[in-house]
């Protein structure tokens, strides 16, 4: 049928510089041929030939097709391949990266109310500083107060020993004769009377 061996792999350089089957070429060239060569039906649009030379070229073809053809498809599988593979770790990066940054604003919230409630905790703690001193500062005058009532009585029970001690001559005679006689009433009226 065909005087072409599919077992030849001739090939020449072309000017964009790969390697292509001229054998390849002549093949589908014939497959074209034939179908262009086709006999009409008559009363139809559809040719007929031969289907098991068509076949056989055809196969033909698929044989010697050239391996950057099939390196091609291989390249585009493994694209495929690799383009799923570099969509689903980009998917986990944005995954990883949204708990991340969900558990950054958790973090973020959190120091934001530790440091309301320190600050809470400082104002508390000043307020109470605030109202001990004031109560200390109550207290010690109070007790002060009393201290100083103490040592007032004291210093006068002193100052009477004191004067006990050195000894009041006035209120010696007074202790030792008794008071003074309260002078008589006069029998004038008025003193005016009596002067004169």
């Amino acid at each position: 049928m065909t005087d072409i061996d599919p077992n030849t792999t001739a090939t020449h350089q072309t000017a964009a510089g790969t390697f292509v089957d001229p054998e390849f070429d002549l093949l589908l060239r014939r497959a074209i041929e034939m179908v262009d060569a086709a006999r009409p039906m008559p009363l139809s649009a559809s040719s007929m030939i031969n289907k098991e030379e068509v076949l056989e070229l055809l196969q033909n073809c698929l044989n010697r097709l050239p391996e950057e053809m099939r390196a091609a498809r291989w390249l585009l599988k493994e694209r495929e391949d690799f383009l799923k593979r570099v969509h689903r770790e980009g998917d986990e990066i944005l995954v990883a990266a949204r708990s991340q940054a969900e558990a950054m604003v958790q973090r973020t919230e959190v120091v934001k109310a530790a440091e309301q409630r320190a600050r809470r905790m400082v104002e508390e703690a000043e307020a109470t500083a605030r109202r001990l001193r004031l109560e200390t500062e109550d207290y010690c005058d109070t007790k002060l107060g009393s201290f100083e009532n103490a040592l007032e009585r004291i210093l006068n029970t002193v100052k009477e020993a004191r004067t006990r001690l050195q000894g009041d001559p006035l209120a010696d005679l007074v202790r030792a004769y008794g008071p003074e006689p309260e002078p008589e009433p006069d029998d004038g009226f008025f003193d005016q009377d009596t002067v004169g």
